[in-house]
This record gives C-alpha cells, structure tokens and sequence, in this order.
C-alpha cells in the first residue's frame, strides 16, 4: 500500500509546476508519512479484533462442548413431557333396562356429572443409539386422578367398556402414580444397506394421525397407526420398507403383527385362544404438506372377558373368542399455508363365530338374531389454523360411526369413551395458546389447550364389540327391544377440558 501511494505521489510530479514541486516536496513527504502511520493503525487493529475474535470462538465451542455434556452422551437422548388437566363433566343418560350384579334391573335415566375432575400425567422417553443403525426407545408413563392413589380409578368402567385398565391401556387411562413402561422396542434398520427396516417390542401404537393435530404433537414416525383404527399399546413387530422413488416422495410400506391377548395354558382358562393381529399400512405419499395413509388390519379370536366387556367381574364368568374383525381405512392430512386440514375414513366388518357369551351375547350379535356378520362406517374430519405470530391454534373436528361401527381404540385421550368409537356423533372445537419462550430442550414447547366436546351417541355399545347395538331413543326401563345392556346407556355427554403441557 505504502510503494502504491509513493508512485502516484511521484507521477504527479510530472503534473506540477516545477516551482510548485519544490515548494510542495516537504508537504508531501509528511502527508505520505502520516498515511503510513495510520495504515500500521489500521493493520494492529485488525491483529487485534481477529485475536479477540479467536477467543470469542474458543470460548463458544467451550460452552457447546459443556453443553453437550451436559446433555449427555451422544448416543443416548432423554426427553418427556407433563400435563395438567382438568375436565368438567355433564351427561344424561336414558331409561333402559341394565344388567347388574344381581341381573337386570329397570333403570331410570338421570342426569351425571363430574364438576371437577383433575389429572397429572407424566412421560419420560429414552432414545439409546446401541450400535450402527441399530436404536432402542422407550417410554415411561405415569397418568392419575388427583385425590385417587389406588388402582381403582374414578373414570373406568361408568359407562362404557373401553375405560377398563388392562394391558394396552395402562398408562393411558388415569390410574395411580406408578411410572409404567408404555413403549419399549429396537429398531434395526438400512438392513444389508437397503432401505428396509425391523421393529420389536412394545410399539407406538398409541396417539397416531390425524389426532396428534389437537394433541399438539408432531405425527409419529413410520411406526405410527392412524389413530381412528388403532389406538392400543400393542406388544409386537413391524417389517417395513422404504423406497427412493421421485415420484412418491417418503413413501413406505409395513406389515405389522401384535398380540392383544395371550390366553395362558390350554385347556385350563376355557380353552381362550390367543389374540391377535396383523395389519399392512402403505403410505404412497408424504411430505410436509400432504400425507396419504392406506391401511388393512384383522383382529383375529377377539376376546370375551366379563371384567372388559361388562365392568363387572364374574358377573358372566365365561371367557371365551368371538370371532374376527376387519378393519380398512384411508387418511389424508395437508396444509395449506397455517391451515392443517385432514379426512379418514374407515369400514369394519365382523366376522363372528358360534361362540356366545353367556349364553345371550356374540360378536355384534344376540340371540334374537343369531350369528350374523356386520359392516359399520365412521368418517373423521376437521382443520388447525396456526396464527404463529402470537402462537395461537384454533382447530374444530367432527367424527361420526354408524350403528355396527366398532373400532380398537381403547387407550384414547377421552375422558368420558374415545370418540373416534362413538355410535352417533361427535363436535369438538379447541383453542391452544404457546407460551413465547425460548425452548432449551430439544422438544421444550409449552402451552395452554382448552376445549369442547360433545357426543350425541345414537346406538348402543360404542367402543364394545359384544352385543347388538340398539337405537337408544327404543329403550324403555322394562327392556325395548334385545337383550339387558352391559351398562347403564349414556344419551348426551359434553365435556370442557383445560390442559397445560410442557414438553422437553
């Protein structure tokens, strides 16, 4: 720089006046010397800010590094997440005549509520990368009612059959304040380095698509099920593969196989055969913006049990298998913009055996009809709409089964039955408030859910697959058509829930 300004200093000697040259020389030579002086300025001040900015980055990867161990290993990840909720009950049920410990008896309808009833529920995820594309996961769940430790639990075995705590439905049900295993499997995948992968253990089979949208959640990953099928914490595995096809973009396809029931020794417990099944899910499509979900599944020797099916132990003391079920749905979810909208639809079709069940009761069927296969249909639909300027959420969705509609979704969020089983209809609308805070955990969000529900059940038996369902408007205390019902038969219900979630 300082040979660059001393040549145009000297060429436009030849530019001056001679007289003007040797007035000027001194001049010069001082004016060149000071630019000097501040060019050495100007280089120790970069020496300087680049030192300052090598300590600064030494320092930052010091703390990313404290960070990251303070996170833990990198093959090992722990998240979780809490909620409190409290849930305002009202419903009425109608006249019927319902089976009881000591037979069946005329039953008035009345009116039932719950004013106040308040849970905690708490989960704790583990994610354990054991070897190359080999990964545990797990997940710990813990669900009460406040004011209730025991087992015995406030919301079970009222009204419907699926708030029965048994093995898929533990942890999902309020309970007591025991931490019990929810998930627990490994997941091998890039098998002989193609894009095929395995799964085993106790599966996510829980808290699928479409409804992880008012939950607030991310869709689970390819080891989810659609949640208007299957909402069960299944025991069991999944073979899946995942092909590169520019045209379908994250499509994949799975078959999967789960126990239900394991029936012990034979011939002692009456000769109960196992429970299970199998099901095949193809995805031809997903990307952020739409997902496509086509799903099969068969429930094969579905099973009869008196605690499950009545609510009331040894009232019918008989267990015994009732057949199979078939199950097809499909589910789309898209956004479009802050709009998230989604439709599933889905047909079950019941395949009963010549097992009654206390002598009166099948698989969708009594003895007033005998042994007869049904079809019934549910549709469920709604829509989010995000205003993420202010983290708010304001959703609405809209579900509807058909008389002979049964589904297997026992370890849902509903408080009174899981609506996606209802006979009839249900309305629900929601607001979700984030709270504007920096996340620290990989998954911090925290916010606040409140909501309406409304069920206007049509048919008996929702989320029960004993007995034909009756249209409950028919039923009168001296029976109406069929048979005595298992429980006393709810006609309206609505629900207003507050939630608090924190997720880290």
């Amino acid at each position: 720089m300082k040979k660059l300004l001393v040549v145009l200093v000297s060429l436009s000697f030849f530019l001056l006046p001679l007289p003007s040259f040797a007035a000027d020389q001194a001049d010069i030579l001082q004016k060149i010397e000071a630019l000097s002086r501040e060019l050495n300025q100007l280089k120790q001040q970069m020496q300087e800010t680049q030192k300052k900015e090598t300590t600064k980055e030494k320092r930052i990867t010091a703390v990313e590094k404290k960070a990251e161990e303070a996170a833990g290993p990198s093959w090992l990840k722990i998240g979780g997440d809490f909620r409190a909720r409290v849930d305002s009950l009202s419903g009425k049920t109608h006249d019927a005549w319902v089976f009881g410990p000591l037979g069946a008896a005329a039953t008035a309808g009345k009116d039932v509520k719950n004013d106040s009833l308040f849970t905690n529920r708490f989960g704790l995820n583990i994610i354990a990368k054991a070897t190359e594309d080999v990964t545990v996961i797990g997940r710990l769940l813990m669900y009460k009612a406040w004011g209730m430790g025991n087992t015995n639990p406030v919301t079970t075995n009222a009204f419907f059959a699926d708030r029965t705590v048994f093995d898929g439905t533990t942890g999902h049900i309020p309970q007591d304040n025991l931490l019990r295993v929810d998930q627990a499997f490994v997941t091998w995948s890039n098998i002989a380095d193609v894009p095929v992968w395995f799964s085993i253990g106790r599966r996510p089979s829980t808290g699928g698509v479409p409804g992880n949208i008012r939950q607030n959640l991310e869709r689970i990953g390819t080891g989810g099920v659609p949640s208007l099928l299957v909402d069960y914490a299944f025991d069991g595995l999944t073979l899946g593969y995942a092909p590169d096809i520019n045209a379908l973009p994250g499509a994949y396809a799975k078959v999967c196989y789960g126990k239900g029931l394991d029936s012990g020794f034979r011939p002692q417990n009456n000769n109960l055969k196992d429970t299970y099944l199998f099901g095949f899910d193809v995805v031809p499509y997903h990307t952020e913006n739409l997902h496509v979900e086509l799903n099969w599944n068969r429930g094969s020797d579905i099973f009869a049990r008196p605690d499950m099916i009545t609510g009331i132990p040894n009232i019918l003391p008989d267990n015994t298998n009732v057949g199979e079920i078939d199950w097809y749905g499909t589910t789309v979810t898209g956004r479009v913009g802050d709009l998230n909208l989604f439709v599933s639809g889905a047909i079950s079709k019941s395949h009963p055996n010549d097992n009654t069940y206390g002598g009166a009761y099948g698989l969708l069927w009594d003895t007033t009809e005998g042994k007869k296969s049904h079809s019934g249909n549910a549709i469920y639909l709604g829509g989010r709409y995000d205003i993420k300027s202010i983290g708010t959420k304001i959703g609405a969705e809209y579900n509807h089964g058909s008389k002979d509609w049964i589904t297997f979704v026992p370890a849902n969020d509903d408080i009174w039955t899981g609506k996606l089983g209802t006979r009839g209809d249900v309305y629900e609308v929601y607001l979700i408030q984030e709270l504007n805070k920096k996340p620290i955990a990989n998954r911090g969000k925290a916010f606040f859910r409140l909501g309406y529900q409304y069920y206007d059940f049509e048919y008996t038996g929702s989320n029960n697959w004993m007995g034909a369902p009756q249209k409950i408007s028919d039923l009168t205390q001296t029976g109406g058509p069929g048979l005595p019902q298992f429980f006393e038969v709810l006609d309206k219900a609505s629900n207003i829930y507050l939630t608090f979630n924190v997720l880290f």
